[in-house]
C-alpha cells in the first residue's frame, strides 16, 4: 500500500505583510467527507505499516492489562457522614461509585454505575459527581463524544430516580448550595471557553436557570467551587497570570457576591477557608514562588492580607491543607516535592522524609479539619503509587493502600532510578529523571525514550507506571527531561520557557538529548522522543531543529500549527492562551511563533521515524493540526523512514475512554518503538 497523498488547495494566509501558503488548510472542514476519507486512508496505512506488529500489540495489551487488579477499589475517604468508594469490577471498563454510612462495615449504597450509563457508547466520560449536603441527591455529568462538553443529570440516591432536570453544554462540575435545592454550574461558549456561571433550582427547566456571572474578557475562564469547610461557595475568573474571586455563604443562595480582590495585572491568588479566616496562596508583592497570607472573612481585600508563610526565593509553594491544629504545605525545592507540617500551637515545623533520588509526594484527600491524621501520596519511578496516613502528633506513618502490580514478578529492586543534570547552551542546569531495569547496560546500543512537556507551568514529575514496565523489561531506558516551561525549578523556570522565551523549552530538550548521548546512555540510532499536546509541539519543533538526534518520535495529539491556531479566536483555548504563547496579532509574537511552529518550519530533509496520533473530537488540539502536519511532512521529507498517522474517530484529547481501551493506544506506540529497534516480542 502506498502512503496517502493529501490533495493541495491553494490558501494564502496574510498578516503583517507576510504571506504564508497553507495547501492543507481545507482539512479543518470537519463535516467534509473528503476530510474523513483522508483520515481513514491514513488509519488504513498505519494498520498496513504496523501489520507485522499485530501479534506484538496484542501481547503488549494483554501484558499491560494483566498488571491491573481487575476488581480494584479506591481507598475510602470520609466526608459528611459517609465513606466514599470508587471501585472496578472484573470484566468491566468503567467505575462504580458507592458509599457506606458512618462505618465501612455498613452495607454499600450505590451512587452510580458508569458501566450501565456507558453501555452501547463508543466513548463515555463521567465528568464529576457531587452529593447534596443532606446526602439525598447526586448531580453527575456525562460526555459521550469526547469534546469535554458535559450534560448534568440528577439522581435520587435512595429511590434511584433520575430527575427530568438535564443541563446541557457545561464543564461537568456542579456545586451544591447548602439548601439542597440549588446547584451552581459553568457553561461554555462556542469556542468551548468556560465563561458563565448559572444557578439551577432542582425540579425546574434549565431554560429558567439564573445567570450569576458572565466573563466578558475572552482571555479569562471561570470556575466554581465550595470550600473544605462547606461554608462558602467561590466563583473564580482566571487567565494565565491573573485571578479574581468572589464568594457567598453556601447557605445564602440569593446573597450578593463579595469580591475578594479585583483582578490586578499579574496578581494570582487562590482562597481556602477555616474558622473566621481565609487562607490565600498568592504571588502578591513580588512573591515569585508564592506565599501564603491570612485575612479575616469580613476583610478579604488585599490591603488586609497578612503574611502567614512568607515567600522564599528558592522554594515554590504549590498547595496547602488546613487542619484544626496543623497547617500542611506542599513545597518544591530543587525540583523535588516536599511536605512541610506546621504545628499551629507552637509554630514548629518538620518535613516528611523521602529517600528516592527522584519521586513525587503530594497531599491526598483530607476532608476533615479535626484530625491529627494526614493522608499523603508517594510514588517514584520504581515504586508504585502509595497512600499513607501520617500521625502529625506522634510522627508515625502507616501504609494504607499501594497500587498492586499483577501479572508477573514485579519488584522495585529490579529497577534503578537516577536523577542527573545536563547543562543547557545558556548555562542552565536541566534535571533528567531516568529509570531502567537493573540488567540494562548503558551504552551506545541502548534504546532510550526521552519524554518532555514544558508548558503552562505544568511539571512532569517522576511517577510509577505499571504500563511502562513493558518498555523497561525489553531493555529501554525511560527518561523525563524537566525542561523550562514547567515549574520544576520554580516559577522562573516557567517564565523562562514561555512567550518570547519559548525556544528555551526546545533547546533544553535537545541539550538534554545531547547530554544523554555524550554520557553513553544511548546514541542517535537508539534515541526516541515522546510528547503529547504541548509536548507534541515540543517534539515537533525539536525534529525540525535536530532531526539527526533521534531514531523515532511519538507525537500524541500534537499542537503543531501554532501560528494559524493562535490567529483563530474561534478555536477552543486560543484566547485564553495569549499569556502562554503570545498574541500573533502583534507582529513581534507572530514572527517569533512562526520561527518555531513545527508545521511552518518543515523542510525538504531527512526526518526520523514518526508516529502521530489524534482524536477526531479533540477539543484541545483540533484533529486537523496533526493531519496537516502529517501531509506536509510526507510531501517534503527526503527519507524513507516510517511516517504514520492514527486518528481515533470516536475520542477526544484524552484518547479512548474506559479503563483498558487506552492501553491499546500505548501498545501501538510501544510496538512502533520496538519495530524500529527490531524487538519482536
Amino acid at each position: 500500500m502506498n502512503a496517502p497523498k493529501a490533495k493541495k488547495i491553494e490558501k494564502i494566509l496574510e498578516i503583517h505583510n507576510d504571506r504564508r501558503m497553507d495547501p492543507y488548510f481545507w482539512m479543518n472542514e470537519r463535516e467534509n467527507p473528503e476530510v474523513v476519507r483522508y483520515l481513514e486512508e491514513e488509519n488504513a496505512y498505519t494498520d498496513f505499516v504496523m501489520k507485522d506488529t499485530e501479534n506484538l500489540q496484542n501481547e503488549l495489551y494483554e501484558e499491560m492489562k494483566a498488571r491491573y487488579k481487575k476488581d480494584d477499589e479506591s481507598l475510602p475517604y470520609f466526608f459528611n457522614g459517609y465513606w466514599y468508594i470508587v471501585r472496578y469490577e472484573a470484566g468491566k471498563e468503567y467505575p462504580i461509585f458507592s458509599r457506606k454510612f458512618q462505618s465501612l462495615e455498613h452495607q454499600e449504597e450505590m451512587l452510580l454505575d458508569v458501566n450501565i450509563l456507558a453501555d452501547g457508547e463508543a466513548f463515555f466520560d463521567t465528568g464529576s459527581i457531587s452529593v447534596s449536603v443532606n446526602n439525598e441527591i447526586i448531580a453527575y455529568s456525562a460526555d459521550n463524544v469526547g469534546r469535554r462538553i458535559y450534560k448534568i443529570f440528577f439522581k435520587n440516591i435512595k429511590t434511584g430516580e433520575v430527575y427530568k432536570d438535564v443541563i446541557d453544554n457545561t464543564t461537568g462540575k456542579a456545586v451544591w448550595a447548602g439548601d439542597n435545592e440549588h446547584v451552581f454550574y459553568i457553561r461554555k461558549d462556542a469556542s468551548l471557553r468556560a465563561f458563565q456561571i448559572y444557578r439551577h433550582k432542582l425540579g425546574t427547566d434549565s431554560a429558567e436557570d439564573v445567570l450569576i456571572f458572565h466573563e466578558d474578557d475572552e482571555t479569562f475562564d471561570v470556575g466554581v467551587f465550595k470550600t473544605k469547610s462547606m461554608d462558602y461557595i467561590f466563583i473564580t475568573s482566571s487567565s494565565t497570570n491573573e485571578d479574581e474571586m468572589r464568594f457567598i455563604r453556601s447557605d445564602d443562595v440569593f446573597a450578593d457576591w463579595t469580591l475578594v480582590q479585583p483582578r490586578t495585572e499579574d496578581l494570582e491568588y487562590s482562597v481556602e477557608h477555616y474558622g473566621d479566616d481565609f487562607y490565600i496562596i498568592t504571588n502578591a508583592d513580588d512573591a515569585t514562588n508564592f506565599k501564603i497570607v491570612k485575612t479575616k472573612v469580613s476583610q478579604p481585600a488585599m490591603e488586609h492580607w497578612q503574611d502567614f508563610i512568607p515567600h522564599r526565593e528558592h522554594v515554590l509553594l504549590e498547595g496547602f491543607e488546613i487542619f484544626r491544629n496543623y497547617f500542611v504545605v506542599e513545597e518544591r525545592e530543587k525540583g523535588l516535592l516536599q511536605i512541610n507540617i506546621i504545628d499551629n500551637q507552637d509554630n514548629s515545623s518538620h518535613y516528611l522524609q523521602f529517600s528516592d533520588p527522584t519521586y513525587t509526594a503530594y497531599i491526598g484527600i483530607n476532608m476533615e479539619f479535626d484530625t491529627e491524621i494526614l493522608r499523603f501520596g508517594y510514588t517514584s519511578l520504581t515504586k508504585p503509587s502509595s497512600t499513607y496516613e501520617y500521625d502529625m502528633k506522634n510522627r508515625t506513618t502507616v501504609l494504607v493502600k499501594q497500587q498492586e502490580v499483577l501479572g508477573g514478578q514485579f519488584s522495585p529492586e529490579n529497577y534503578i532510578s537516577e536523577r542527573i543534570w545536563a547543562t543547557a547552551r545558556d548555562g542552565k542546569e536541566i534535571a533528567i529523571s531516568l529509570v531502567y531495569h537493573k540488567d540494562t547496560r548503558k551504552s551506545a546500543d541502548t534504546p532510550l525514550l526521552l519524554y518532555g512537556y514544558g508548558s503552562y507551568g505544568h511539571t512532569v514529575d517522576a511517577t510509577f507506571s505499571s504500563v511502562r514496565l513493558s518498555l523497561l523489561d525489553r531493555g529501554f531506558i525511560y527518561a523525563i527531561a524537566h525542561i523550562r516551561g514547567g515549574e520544576y525549578l520554580g516559577r522562573e523556570w516557567y517564565e523562562d520557557g514561555k512567550m518570547l522565551q519559548k525556544k528555551n523549552t526546545f533547546f533544553d530538550f535537545i541539550d538534554a538529548a545531547k547530554y544523554l548521548i555524550s554520557e553513553n546512555y544511548t546514541s542517535p540510532k537508539h534515541l526516541y522522543a515522546m510528547g503529547g499536546s504541548a509536548g507534541g509541539l515540543l517534539v515537533g519543533a525539536v525534529v525540525n531543529y535536530n532531526p539527526e538526534l533521534f531514531s523515532g518520535v511519538v507525537a500524541q495529539v500534537p499542537f503543531v500549527d501554532v501560528v494559524t491556531t493562535m490567529l483563530d479566536d474561534t478555536i477552543p483555548l486560543t484566547t485564553g492562551e495569549y499569556d502562554e504563547w503570545g498574541n500573533p496579532a502583534d507582529k513581534e509574537f507572530y514572527e517569533y511563533m512562526k520561527s518555531y511552529s513545527p508545521y511552518d518550519n518543515i523542510e525538504a530533509k531527512d526526518y526520523p521515524n514518526i508516529l502521530i496520533t489524534t482524536g477526531f473530537h479533540d477539543s484541545q488540539v483540533q484533529y486537523w493540526e496533526p493531519a496537516k502536519w502529517t501531509a506536509k511532512l510526507r510531501d517534503l521529507k527526503t527519507d524513507n523512514n516510517i511516517l504514520i498517522f492514527k486518528t481515533d474517530m470516536s475520542s477526544g484529547h484524552g484518547g479512548a475512554s474506559g479503563r483498558f481501551e487506552s492501553l491499546k493506544e500505548i501498545a501501538l506506540e510501544y510496538a512502533f518503538l520496538f519495530k524500529i529497534e527490531g524487538i519482536k516480542h
